[in-house]
């Protein structure tokens, strides 16, 4: 901003001000005007959001309030829930914080309405994986739901998902990582490499896969590949066969007593973890973050076949309109902005608009979370914890080594229903 343009903001603000608060919702809500934190202060703006506690952080809150003078209201649920919510509470939200998955479900409901591009400041610096599914140019698209297949319509009316990129955004990008399995190194007592050594005797009855059935069953696709058992045409939509032949290899996995837990919750993985009673298990980064961050052993393992990866965004409610609606799209042109990317690079999580959030961190920070570089000092978390001393490497390297391989997306499939039933069947087993 020159110093020019900062001396019209602050007139314009002022004079702003001093028409009251009534006069800054109408202004705000007739789209004349933006960006100005004081505005959405006066008009008094409180945005509810709910989505996964992936995300739905008070810190982001706080920041919001602080920059922008929205208040923000955040819910955070389950992935189960967060889908059940979407669709059968649309009056109960503003925004949606929700997975690419989720989106699949909820967004033919109507319950959602799409964004125009023009409208999202940071729209051009979204990687491109949410655009065409490529990390670079000569990415391969990974299997199952990939953002990019769920990302367009074509136009604001639509229920159904355009094939390529257009005007209009289901949801605004926010947070991806490549996930894969946890192992506490000290309790393993060899290397582990591949997907298929969750099915090791050696650790019967110390292994744990996550109980959300369209991230589990994916986790299970990876396992059963691995260890040769099946070669699905496309993990991310299986046929009834596929299905059944999963599902009856993993009960009988279960009974044989392989699996010590299966966990739904963040916590749940942290404390299965860090007790020792489970040594090789479905993990999430900042969740081997914080059993390391209390001194145990703890490895974000990379495996040979890949990653499974997730995303989400921040979706529209049906029902904004007005001011709502100028001050949702001016929410997540901030939230976009940097500073909540960088809070969320520092968790182990990407943020979806890199170039905006390396501006919020140090040279050394971008090089460790990042570039895959030895740290030069402390990395610490988000919260000022020291999470790695000087010289640790991030597991699984670099951004793009991470991201660029990617063998499937959380999924929803044609036989969803089905899966599911099969699922709990296993659970129950």
């Amino acid at each position: 901003m020159t110093e020019k343009t900062e001396k019209t903001a602050a007139i314009t603000r002022r004079s702003l001000l001093k028409t009251g608060a009534a006069a800054a919702g109408l202004a705000a809500g007739s789209g004349a005007i933006t960006g100005f934190p004081t505005i959405w202060a006066q008009s008094n703006i409180t945005l509810r959001q709910f989505g996964t506690g992936v995300s739905n952080i008070n810190a982001i809150a706080d920041q919001c309030k602080k920059d922008l003078g929205i208040t923000l209201e955040m819910t955070a649920t389950d992935s189960d829930a967060a889908a059940q919510r979407a669709v059968t509470q649309p009056n109960s939200y503003d925004i949606a914080d929700i997975e690419y998955w989720i989106l699949k479900k909820v967004y033919p409901t109507g319950v959602i309405q799409p964004m125009d591009v023009k409208k999202l400041t940071n729209y051009d610096k979204v990687v491109p994986l949410f655009k065409n599914g490529k990390l670079k140019s000569d990415s391969v698209i990974a299997q199952g739901t990939a953002p990019h297949t769920v990302g367009f319509v074509d136009d604001q009316a639509s229920k159904t998902f355009a094939d390529h990129e257009t005007e209009w955004f289901t949801m605004m990008p926010t947070i991806y990582n490549a996930d894969t399995l946890g192992i506490r190194p000290d309790l393993v007592g060899r290397e582990i490499n591949s997907w298929a050594d969750i099915l090791d005797p050696k650790f019967k009855g110390k292994t744990a896969i996550l109980n959300i059935p369209s991230i589990g069953i994916m986790d299970a696709a990876m396992i059963m590949e691995a260890a040769g058992n099946i070669k699905y045409a496309d993990k991310g939509n299986m046929t009834k066969d596929e299905i059944d032949k999963t599902i009856d290899f993993l009960i009988k996995t279960k009974q044989d007593g392989q699996f010590r837990a299966f966990w739904k919750s963040f916590d749940e993985s942290v404390n299965l973890m860090a007790s020792g009673e489970v040594v090789i298990q479905s993990m999430w980064s900042p969740a081997v973050a914080a059993v390391r961050s209390k001194g145990i052993a703890c490895k974000f393992q990379p495996l040979k076949e890949g990653y499974r990866s997730w995303g989400g965004g921040l979706g529209l409610a049906s029902h904004l309109k007005g001011a709502e609606l100028d001050a949702a799209y001016e929410y997540i042109n901030w939230y976009t902005s940097g500073w909540v990317g960088a809070y969320l690079n520092r968790q182990g999580y990407y943020s979806a608009c890199m170039d905006t959030a390396k501006k919020f961190m140090s040279d050394d920070e971008w090089g460790y979370w990042i570039e895959g570089k030895p740290a030069k000092g402390d990395i610490l978390s988000p919260e000022g914890k020291v999470m790695e001393k000087a010289g640790a490497v991030r597991d699984g390297g670099s951004f793009e080594e991470r991201m660029g391989h990617v063998a499937c997306w959380n999924s929803v499939m044609d036989e969803d229903r089905y899966m599911v039933r099969r699922w709990n069947e296993f659970i129950a087993a």
